[in-house]
This record gives C-alpha cells, structure tokens and sequence, in this order.
C-alpha cells in the first residue's frame, strides 16, 4: 500500500477524546463525526483533513479504546497517521478500520506539504528525505488492503 499526501501537524499525546469529543457519539452517523473530528484541538481543521497524513507525535490516541476516532479520521477524508509511537488500542483500531497507521520517528512536519508512504517498502517521505518506518506484520498489510478488519474477513469467506 502506498499513498501520498498533504501534511497536517499535530503534536504528541492527541488523545481519542480530543479526535472525537464524546457529545459527538451519540449519534452513529460517520459524517457528524467527520464534521467534528479535532475540533477541540482547531475548530477549523476539519475541513483541511480531506486527502491528508497526519504528523503527529508521540502516544498519538492515547485515553479510551474508543474505535470512533480513527473511523472519524478516515471518514473526514484522512488517509494515514505517522507517529513514531501509537497507544496500542489505536493503532489496532486504526488497521481495524483500514487507516494506516505508520510508525516512524523524525519526520519533519510543514503544514499542507506532500508526504508520502509506502508499506509495502517500509519508508516515509517528508521534505525530499526518506524515512524508514516500522513495518507491518503481513496479515496487518492484508487488512489494510482489504480495506479493514470486516472487508479482510469477508474477502475469506
């Protein structure tokens, strides 16, 4: 899987909270969560989120196990996180619900610069330099190919 992208910076401890405030969850409707994704951090960052990566820092989705907040970034249009550290409940419900979630340390973050990635050879591009990001198990690999955890299962049947 590769993809390429704008950058939009964020900084370390982003917690699920802070992605999808919880006044927002009482409604299953993906684009009210997409609407208000982020917007205790900027009210105005949503709409920037529309064929975006995400740069954030360390612990990106730390507090509740909430799966609402990685399908809140990749219903308003975000194609992947890179953080070099992930609360690990995130970043399985991130793969879960096919957002890239990419580990990777030291990359530099412009606002609204491109930034691209590519699983399938380990590596982060940010400023004209690659990175080296952590890999993913293959059956992480399949998931986020197929789409998701659901997708991946129904491809089995």
């Amino acid at each position: 899987m590769e993809g390429t992208g704008h950058a939009v910076c964020l900084g370390p401890d982003i917690d699920t909270d802070l992605i999808i405030a919880g006044r927002y969850l009482r409604t299953k409707d993906r684009s009210v969560w997409a609407e208000h994704v982020l917007e205790d951090l900027d009210p105005a960052l949503a709409p920037r989120l529309r064929r975006a990566v995400i740069i954030a820092g360390r612990n990106m989705g730390c507090g509740s196990s909430r799966e609402q907040a990685p399908v809140a970034l990749r219903e308003a249009g975000v194609i992947a996180v890179i953080a070099p550290s992930f609360a690990r409940i995130f970043f399985r419900n991130a793969i879960n619900v096919g957002l890239p979630a990419i580990e990777c340390d030291g990359i530099p973050c412009t606002d609204g610069e491109p930034v691209s990635f590519s699983l399938d050879e380990g590596w982060v591009e940010a400023a004209g330099i690659r990175y080296p990001a952590r890999p993913l198990s293959g059956r992480m690999q399949e998931i986020l190919d197929a789409g998701g955890l659901v997708n991946y299962w129904r491809e089995k049947e």
